[in-house]
């Protein structure tokens, strides 16, 4: 009996053993296997972070995008040149998202050996990330798309789009591409791409043109790897003062960063302005001018910039250009494009084997002087070789741009020819004469500051009323004479019509001798 109850209780301490054991041992496999399985993940995702970090953002784990990724403005960035997987809407079948992810997978796959190679990654957000893959391993560079108009400047309106930006030939439109999925209020601004903001009269006939932010656009046709900048040649081109003050200078500040790798786009084309500035044009930009206006292509890029930045009436201010551009750079710059070869001027010690060049504009229908006789006689007489000329429209730039470069010293009366001074070789001196009437300060604005910003020698010379052909039109006691500066209070073409049309100058040859003489003081300094 005994026996049967010791046996009874030692088959449950048996039993409670065995399952103890059991459960042990299953304890341990479960722990080797968990262990297993997280050391095997662990060296997946190590491999993953190492080689294709690009692949966590599109795997499975729930870390991807929710929402599609837009096609319409991948097709630049992924070098698609022929536009093909551009759609009109700008979005994507969500039926396709694992094949085009697949699809991305094997195409990074195929670059792995490759240096130097690109891939792009365009998200959601609005915001491209370019892989570099390098020998020192993958670099990631941020390309941000916005677009963005600077509408508050007083003489010009800018706008600078980055991302996918299509311009289709023919039209008014410059389309900047945003997903489809992006449900605010498309941005548009309208500009005319030409600096002489609030003149009507001179923007009547320049193009406005709509800059849109859109998701939809016609498919590129030609893709382009360089930056575009779009502007007009309408408005007061023709005139040289004008052709300089508007657009080469302000050209030369918004493309010159470029070192030529961008694409200039031409709105109200005139063949004849891009012939006579050709030069120019060229060392500003490798590639032809783009008729915006006569083409049918559909033309893409990455960064458009639609106007040029302007600052002062043919001025640059350092503070303002890139990389801190000056005038001295910019006729620094036009000295090279012409292959004019004098540098500075020489001193006068160094012209014993020649007389001091004087270059005479004269105009011929106002301003113009009327005794140039008289002028060239007493310049000959202090010892100045003299030459008398007018560059005009069809004037050939290359030939005249040497002969101005030739010159130590050019005069003449406050008008267009005078920005032939951009020729001039560093230290000339350049001579205004004022017309009567209280022209002063327009005449410092258009030339004296901008020749002294030049590195030129600047001198005035405002005539008297005895100089002035005004005096066989009004009789002396009269307010043109008696108060000039009332009629500056009226619109400009008052002052124009009084005192720049219907005028011109009979020189005091004896009283202008003294500046003579000073220009020649100056080239011994």
């Amino acid at each position: 009996m005994s026996k049967e109850k010791s046996g009874a209780a030692a088959e449950p301490v048996k039993m409670g053993s065995k399952l103890k054991l059991a459960r042990n041992d299953n304890q341990s496999r479960r722990f080797r296997l968990v262990m297993l399985v997280l050391g095997c993940f662990l060296v997946t995702m190590t491999y993953l972070v190492a080689s294709k970090p690009q692949g966590l953002v599109r795997s499975s784990f729930g870390f991807g995008t929710s929402m599609p990724t837009p096609l319409s403005g991948d097709d630049v960035l992924n070098g698609d040149e022929n536009g093909r997987h551009s759609t009109a809407s700008g979005g994507e079948d969500p039926q396709n998202s694992r094949a085009s992810a697949e699809s991305n997978d094997e195409k990074e796959r195929s670059l792995q050996g490759e240096k130097n190679a690109i891939v792009v990654d365009s998200t959601s957000q609005e915001v491209a990330r370019t892989h570099e893959l390098t020998e020192e391993g993958e670099q990631i560079h941020t390309l941000e798309r916005k677009s963005s108009c600077d509408l508050s400047d007083e003489r010009v309106d800018i706008c600078e789009l980055y991302g996918d930006v299509r311009i289709p030939g023919n039209s008014s439109s410059v389309l900047f591409m945003e997903s489809s999925n992006n449900t605010e209020h498309k941005e548009a601004w309208r500009v005319r791409p030409y600096p002489r903001k609030g003149d009507e009269t001179c923007l009547r006939e320049v193009r406005e043109l709509t800059i849109r932010a859109t998701s939809e656009a016609p498919r590129c046709t030609v893709h382009h790897n360089v930056s575009a900048i779009v502007f007009s040649v309408s408005g007061y081109t023709g005139n040289i003062f004008h052709d300089f003050s508007d657009l080469l200078v302000p050209l030369f500040v918004t493309a010159r960063q470029f070192d030529g790798e961008v694409q200039f786009v031409v709105t109200d084309f005139r063949r004849w302005w891009i012939n006579k500035y050709r030069l120019a044009l060229r060392r500003l930009s490798k590639y032809p001018v783009m008729d915006f206006d006569g083409d049918e292509e559909v033309h893409c890029f990455k960064q458009v910039i639609v106007g040029l930045r302007a600052h002062q009436e043919f001025q640059i201010d350092p503070a303002r250009a890139p990389n801190g551009y000056t005038l001295i750079d910019f006729t620094r710059f036009i000295r090279s494009t012409y292959s004019l070869q004098r540098e500075t001027v020489n001193n006068i010690e160094d012209l014993a084997a020649r007389k001091p060049r004087l270059l005479i504009i004269a105009r011929k229908r106002t301003r113009a002087f009327t005794n140039i006789g008289e002028i060239v006689a007493m310049a000959e007489g202090l010892g100045y070789e003299v030459a008398v000329d007018e560059a005009n429209v069809s004037s050939d730039m290359a030939q005249f741009a040497r002969i101005v470069n030739s010159c130590d010293v050019m005069m003449g009366v406050h008008g267009a020819g005078l920005t032939n001074l951009v020729f001039l070789p560093p230290n000339a001196t350049i001579i205004q004469i004022v017309p009567w009437g209280g022209l002063e300060w327009m005449s410092m604005l258009d030339f004296g500051y901008p020749a002294m910003a030049m590195g030129l020698k600047y001198l005035q010379y405002s005539i008297t009323i005895e100089e002035s052909t005004l005096t066989e039109q009004y009789p002396r006691d009269h307010r043109v004479f008696t108060d000039p500066m009332s009629f500056h209070g009226s619109e400009f073409k008052v002052v124009r019509s009084t005192f720049m049309k219907t005028q011109n100058v009979k020189l005091d040859v004896n009283r202008f001798k003294s500046v003579l003489w000073e220009a020649l003081e100056n080239m011994i300094q």
